[in-house]
């Protein structure tokens, strides 16, 4: 496993499925890991569990989409744990809709919390970072940022964003010479209430088609998910960046 002792780590949308995983692996690696989210009952629960056996983690409520929130994180964080040297930008929503049928409301909500949260994370975390040794930022889009859905007009061209954006904050930070790595992972379907939630509000024979093009015939847990973070957070990583870590059983191969 990856060596995260002495790191403090932060993951947004940390309540529950990928961001819960991410966060039990960072303090698996002896991360101090501070999980926040909006549903402060499951984010403290999330964060006790992680205590209990024996990691050590600690809950914030926040809004991702506002700006000032994000400053104060890191502050906070700075002045209670140190340095902050991983942020995973995990935090995320789902709305179903194509591009005749997406309201311009359903596409604000969703720009903010997948696109506009990114930014407002990632531009936060190079200010901080860059005065404070460097660090890992590992931004969560989707391999619905890499190909087409014509139900999820928002959320591809949300997921997409995240992808070019964490690609010009890399090569920013290595031009500045700021030991700041910057990548995307790209998770397939996977088995949280975002996707399943969602996919009774799908067509019909939705997730069907979508176990047909998985060549590995099965949506991928959360934890599986997780690994791939902690890799890309972790020095195992230590010559990438810029990168797209595409997890998603073989559903793009094709």
């Amino acid at each position: 496993m990856p060596n995260l002792k002495d790191s403090t780590a932060i993951v947004t949308g940390a309540a529950r499925g990928i961001g819960k995983a991410s966060a039990q692996a960072l303090a698996e690696a002896g991360a101090s890991v501070v999980l926040t989210d909006v549903s402060i009952e499951e984010g403290e629960a999330t964060a006790a569990a992680i205590r209990s056996a024996g990691g050590k983690a600690c809950f914030a409520y926040q809004d991702v989409t506002a700006e000032t929130e994000w400053e104060k994180l890191f502050e906070h964080v700075l002045e209670k744990l140190g340095a902050v040297n991983v942020l995973v930008n995990n935090a995320g929503i789902a709305e179903l809709g194509s591009i005749e049928d997406t309201s311009f409301d359903q596409w604000q909500r969703v720009m903010a919390v997948k696109s506009d949260a990114v930014f407002l994370g990632t531009r936060a975390a190079v200010r901080h970072m860059k005065n404070h040794g460097g660090g890992s930022i590992v931004n969560v889009s989707s391999i619905e940022g890499m190909v087409g859905s014509p139900i999820l007009t928002a959320y591809n061209a949300s997921k997409g964003a995240v992808r070019l954006l964490t690609k010009s904050a890399a090569l920013h930070c290595a031009r500045e010479g700021y030991q700041i790595r910057v990548n995307s992972i790209h998770p397939g379907f996977t088995e949280t209430s975002l996707v399943t939630d969602a996919i009774p509000l799908a067509p019909e024979g939705f997730a069907d088609a979508v176990l047909a093009d998985t060549p590995l015939n099965r949506f991928a847990k959360p934890e599986e998910i997780a690994k791939g973070i902690l890799f890309l957070a972790s020095d195992d990583s230590s010559y990438m960046t810029g990168s797209e870590l595409i997890t998603d059983g073989g559903f793009t191969a094709r």
